[in-house]
């Protein structure tokens, strides 16, 4: 493992401070006795990689005139993989153990109380390999607490509604991912006053790059950036930041090492480069790529589909050819006053033909030409061209939806139609009575994700056919994608740009189609799985 051959004392020391080099050393060896604690690096000393050995020095070695540390917040921004809990843990040992405060409390934070524990319970199996820590610590699993006997000092994980308390008297502080906190409360309370009756805290705020502009995290990140380049000066914060520029090429294996400090070390470069190359082929996937594996700040939509890609299925689509051919249907009311789109897809024959798409929209007719006038979309010239439909009155008249479907289904064998749950009920009492099977379906990750995504490689490799219809067209390039911290997808209305729902209806429509296929054909999902694409 590399170590720090030079240390060079960090820029941000003020002019009154001074480098401790046995403060230093004593902090490094603590750590250096501590032994990691998974996978083939279990069991192993922890030997500091050069990038933390330096935080450690600057930290815990530059002091003020009266011997107490410089530093009293420490915010390290640095992607996934990097050794970032295992550093964290280490740090909240050596507050609570090794830095001779009487009855310190030093406490673990995270969004939830599951996530604090991550680190708690790398730092417990840390005390238990470490013969002299585990002489003199007694482990609470079940209320996540350490106790430093000789001491009397505490590391306590705190529970999710802490932001609504007070009264703590606080040594150090383990913020493990702050880009996750929904709000500044939790924040706020462990680092606004609660250390102002001990010499030195230090609240170790420790993250990825997150995706949310207004969050706290992003406040504290704008306010390091701001001290790395000289904006601001604050001799009692510590910035560190590990990442790619905004104009860096992030397929760059250059811009990768430059933003992972341990590649090579905690994570393989073969690793980012899989990742790399699925972003490559899924453009959703990018973003999760710039923020977990190089640490960018990204939108937490993004603008999903290539629409040159889409423009390439645009095969000649004959509704006439598709007469008695098995189809499934997705439905997407919107509401009363908006489009509604149906849209049909029938799921190939055989290796050689494509999923093939059949859309149909409908708008209120007293609404046309205010639309087109608001909006500025051609709504009245899709409508002259037959690709929208419209219904008499200011409100979609969903009779003539259904019949327009029951004559779909005499022309077509339409096996099942999906629908959003919303508002469609009577609907699909209505299409139900009519003799069709109507099966409801989610907006959520869980069932929007794995189509989404089938949908994505269906473009890219070709295999749909959609004629180049254009409101569809405008749908598919309105989408922006939300994504989860798993990785799944899912089509997001309030941060598209414009309407989506014939999107929407696609993918819906899209999920029938592979898992039920025609009689003869299995689903994809039961041939090779649902598709993952892993970003982490």
């Amino acid at each position: 493992m590399r170590k720090l051959e030079k240390y060079v004392p960090t820029k941000f020391m003020s002019e009154t401070s001074h480098y401790d080099n046995s403060a230093a050393d004593y902090a490094v060896n603590f750590i250096e006795c501590l032994c990691h604690t998974k996978g083939t690096w279990a069991h192993k000393p922890f030997e500091l990689i050069d990038w933390q050995e330096k935080i450690i020095r600057d930290i815990f070695g530059v002091l003020k005139p009266n011997g107490y540390r410089q530093f009293n917040t420490a915010y390290i921004e640095i992607p996934k993989k990097q050794g970032k809990s295992e550093l964290a843990a280490a740090v909240a040992l050596l507050l609570t153990c090794g830095d001779g405060e009487e009855r310190a409390e030093v406490y673990g934070c995270a969004a939830d109380r599951q996530q604090a524990s991550i680190v708690f319970n790398v730092a417990a199996d840390m005390v238990r390999m470490c013969p002299a820590l585990s002489k003199r610590v007694k482990i609470l699993d079940s209320q996540k607490r350490l106790i430093y006997q000789p001491t009397g000092s505490i590391y306590q994980v705190l529970s999710a509604d802490v932001g609504n308390k007070h009264g703590f008297n606080t040594h150090g502080v383990v913020f493990d991912e702050l880009h996750t906190q929904p709000n500044r409360k939790l924040y706020d309370v462990m680092t606004k006053g609660s250390g102002d009756a001990r010499m030195q805290p230090l609240y170790f705020l420790i993250t990825t790059a997150g995706n949310d502009t207004k969050s706290i995290c992003y406040e504290i990140h704008q306010k390091a950036l701001d001290i790395i380049k000289g904006r601001k000066i604050d001799h009692t914060f510590y910035p560190v930041i590990y990442g790619a520029e905004e104009s860096d090429d992030w397929t760059d294996p250059k811009v990768w090492a430059k933003a992972n400090p341990s590649l090579g070390i905690t994570v393989g470069i073969d690793k980012v480069q899989d990742a790399c190359e699925s972003a490559k082929q899924n453009p959703a996937e990018e973003n999760s790529f710039r923020q977990l594996r190089l640490n960018q700040w990204v939108k937490q939509a993004v603008r999903w589909m290539p629409m040159e890609k889409w423009d390439k299925c645009a095969f000649a689509v004959r509704d006439d050819d598709l007469e008695g051919r098995v189809c499934y249907g997705g439905l997407d009311l919107s509401s009363t006053t908006d489009i509604t789109a149906f849209v049909l897809i029938f799921p190939p024959r055989d290796e050689d033909e494509k999923y093939i798409i059949l859309p149909y929209f409908w708008i209120p007719e007293d609404n046309l030409e205010l639309r087109v006038r608001r909006d500025h979309v051609p709504y009245d010239l899709w409508q002259r061209q037959g690709f929208l439909q419209i219904t008499e009155g200011n409100v979609v008249h969903y009779g003539f939806i259904e019949k327009f479907i029951e004559q779909l289904g005499e022309k077509f064998n339409i096996r099942e139609i999906a629908f959003d749950r919303w508002g469609a009920v009577q609907m699909v009492q209505n299409l139900e009575g009519m003799g069709f099977t109507v099966v409801p379906f989610g907006q959520g990750f869980k069932d929007m994700s794995p189509p989404t995504k089938e949908l994505m490689k269906l473009t890219l490799e070709e295999k749909i056919a959609h004629g180049g219809q254009p409101i569809l067209r405008w749908n598919m390039d309105n989408i922006f994608i939300r994504t989860d911290p798993a990785g799944n997808i899912k089509p997001d209305k309030e941060k598209s740009t414009e309407k989506i729902d014939g999107a929407v209806a696609t993918i819906m429509a899209l999920d029938r189609a592979i898992r039920c296929g025609n009689d003869n054909t299995e689903s994809v999902y039961d041939s090779r799985g649902i598709l993952f694409i892993d970003t982490y």
